[in-house]
């Protein structure tokens, strides 16, 4: 008989011990129970590789890290190659959390601080459902961008006091390069913040904020003081604080793919190395009480490094509620599918397509079964749908699909496609958005939006409904928008960005203006909200059919200086079905009037007693 060693009996006991643990707490795993412990800086990684194993065995289970703090380093991460959405091509992934292919699983940090080093996306969910994250924080010790304090402003330079041991730096060949856990990045843009405020300081987006201009040239007086040389015509102000731009959006906070009914609730997202969270080619997700915010603890100004929610190419219902975004270096929140470029009619069935941005390559565009429509890039009127029979992968960034149907004839090469399967409902409730950089919420998306009881200081268009087939390539036209109850507070609209023509910005890029040809968006109801403008631009709407902008409250504020060159309260140009009725103003807002643009003035009606009047028809 063999005999057996002390060791055998210890693990087996051990195996015993777990065994009886998860019986007596259920369905309910503690990472503890693989051996890890929090608040010893030790690398998370494989241990909750093996719990995540353990898990696969048992349905409807949770996953449970006992509060305190769980650090997650690059080793032992596994990697896979993901193509994100609006995010930069490097490949492969690192994934520290990696949940695929489970069916009921609730991980549960209990108010845990997850900490993350170097480049590495926290948590990716693929090919799952029935996922929940609840209850953590994430973050990194050295962030994967940087601030600074402005501590005097010349002439001819810029001092700048940086946190050494937060974000390490050095100067090489007279830049500023930030330098971290296995990354070096130069600088490459600014955010300024006010300093008591904690806003976007008015008239520094995109045209007015610090740039590192090719010929600076920066020098170090000291260990975390830090001379930028160079005679800027714009300063910051002494003692506001710049977030530092610089590295690639390569990793998404939470990524989100090929899954369905996935819930976030209860995180603090403090930091991230790209995206907060995307979801791309995914069904009914649900994030409620998460908060896209700086960790003010830490004295940090900086927060994501770009979108807060990003949705590419969902389907079913889209749910934020009670969420909070601040100082983000891009929109928190961003609804959209990708359109595609025809690039070969190959015969009359199969198109060859292509990815026009280099954000958004080597996705799956498409499956048998999916409905597409047919888009005239110029006009961006869907001339016809079809839809799938077949989808081929030629590389990253061309594929061939092929209809059951002929493909109208009209349809020629620089056309574009559309899926219509891949769009979703969107509902947003009861959410914060502070000071960003660039808008509050981006629509793109057919299914019914429903956007209520939120605050909005975005420093540009508070909500921007674009579409695309040219350059962004974003697509959706939306059919079914209400915009109700929401307070757009005077940090809106005090700089600009890219499509920011009002508070609420309706703006499709259409390269072929026609007065004839049909409108592109539809069904925008914008009622019952409070707006406190400093400026002119409230609305501007560009190619809606059936547009009503009623019950709002107008409040004038003279907290900042109007700079908006569009001097109009509310602009409708290629619109069709407007109505504008019982909206009140207190204080002298500066907009009563309407300009129209090849808007016929029997298409807009203003009715009796209305604050607005139109007073320019063109």
């Amino acid at each position: 008989m063999k005999k057996l060693s002390l060791s055998h009996f210890v693990a087996c006991a051990i195996l015993v011990c777990l065994g009886m643990t998860a019986k007596a707490q259920g369905n309910r795993i503690s990472v503890a129970d693989f051996g890890l412990k929090p608040d010893t800086r030790e690398n998370a990684v494989p241990y909750v590789i093996k719990a995540l194993e353990a898990c696969k065995k048992s349905s409807d289970i949770t996953l449970v890290f006992p509060k305190g703090r769980y650090d997650f380093w690059p080793h032992h991460c596994i990697e896979r190659e993901y193509f994100e959405s609006n995010t930069t091509d490097i490949n492969p992934k690192r994934l520290a959390v990696l949940i695929d292919f489970f069916d009921g699983l609730t991980i549960d940090g209990e108010g845990s601080d997850f900490v993350f080093h170097d480049r590495m996306q926290p948590f990716t969910i693929d090919n799952s459902k029935n996922v929940v994250i609840r209850n953590l924080t994430i973050d990194w010790d050295i962030p994967l961008t940087a601030q600074a304090v402005v501590k005097a402003a010349t002439e001819q330079y810029i001092d700048l006091e940086i946190n050494y041991f937060e974000s390490p730096y050095i100067i090489e060949n007279g830049k500023l390069v930030f330098v971290g856990e296995g990354w070096k990045s130069a600088w490459g843009g600014t955010m300024e913040f006010d300093k008591d405020t904690r806003n976007v300081v008015p008239q520094t987006g995109d045209p007015g904020c610090l740039r590192p201009h090719g010929d600076y040239r920066a020098e170090e007086l000291a260990k975390g003081l830090v001379r930028i040389n160079f005679p800027y015509t714009r300063k910051p102000a002494v003692g506001n604080l710049l977030v530092l731009r610089h590295s690639e959006r390569d990793h998404a906070g939470v990524f989100i793919i090929d899954s369905k009914d996935i819930r976030l609730e209860n995180i603090d997202m403090y930091h991230n190395a790209g995206l907060g969270v995307l979801s791309q080619y995914s069904e009914n997700l649900v994030f409620t009480n998460v908060k896209c915010i700086p960790n003010e603890a830490k004295g940090r100004i900086l927060a994501g490094h770009d979108d807060g929610f990003h949705y590419s190419n969902c389907k079913g219902d889209v749910v934020v509620d009670k969420c909070v975004f601040h100082a983000l270096m891009d929109d928190p929140i961003n609804v959209h599918g990708t359109s595609v470029r025809i690039i070969e009619r190959f015969d009359d069935r199969t198109l060859v397509c292509k990815f026009m941005h280099n954000q958004s390559v080597g996705m799956t565009w498409a499956q048998r079964g999916d409905k597409v429509g047919f888009i005239d890039n110029k006009t961006l009127q869907t001339i016809a749908e079809g839809t799938v029979e077949k989808y081929r992968k030629i590389d990253n960034e061309n594929f061939e699909v092929t209809f059951r149907q002929p493909v109208p004839k009209a349809i020629v090469e620089g056309n574009a496609l559309e899926n219509l399967t891949w769009t979703c409902n969107v509902s947003i409730t009861d959410s914060y958005f502070k000071s960003c950089r660039a808008r509050g919420v981006l629509i793109s998306t057919p299914g019914k939006v429903v956007i209520s009881g939120n605050t909005f200081e975005s420093s540009g268009s508070a909500i921007l409904i674009a579409g695309d087939a040219n350059q962004w390539y974003e697509s959706g036209a939306v059919k079914d928008v209400l915009i109700t109850r929401n307070i757009f507070n005077d940090p809106c609209m005090t700089s600009m960005y890219q499509f920011c023509e009002g508070i609420i910005s309706i703006f499709p890029e259409i390269p072929s203006k026609n007065a004839k040809t049909p409108p592109f968006h539809r069904n925008i109801v914008i009622r019952d909200n409070e707006f406190h403008p400093f400026d002119y631009p409230v609305l501007y709407a560009f190619s809606v059919d059936g547009l009503e902008f009623s019950g709002n409250k107008i409040i004038r504020s003279n907290r900042y200086e109007p700079f908006h060159p569009r001097k109009f309260g509310l602009t409708f140009e290629g619109c069709r079905r407007v109505t504008v009725k019982d909206n009140k103003a207190e204080g002298d807002v500066l907009g009563k009037n309407i300009r129209l643009v090849n808007t016929p003035k029997r298409e807009c009606t203003v009715e009796k007693g209305d604050i607005f009047k139109i007073t320019a028809t063109n």
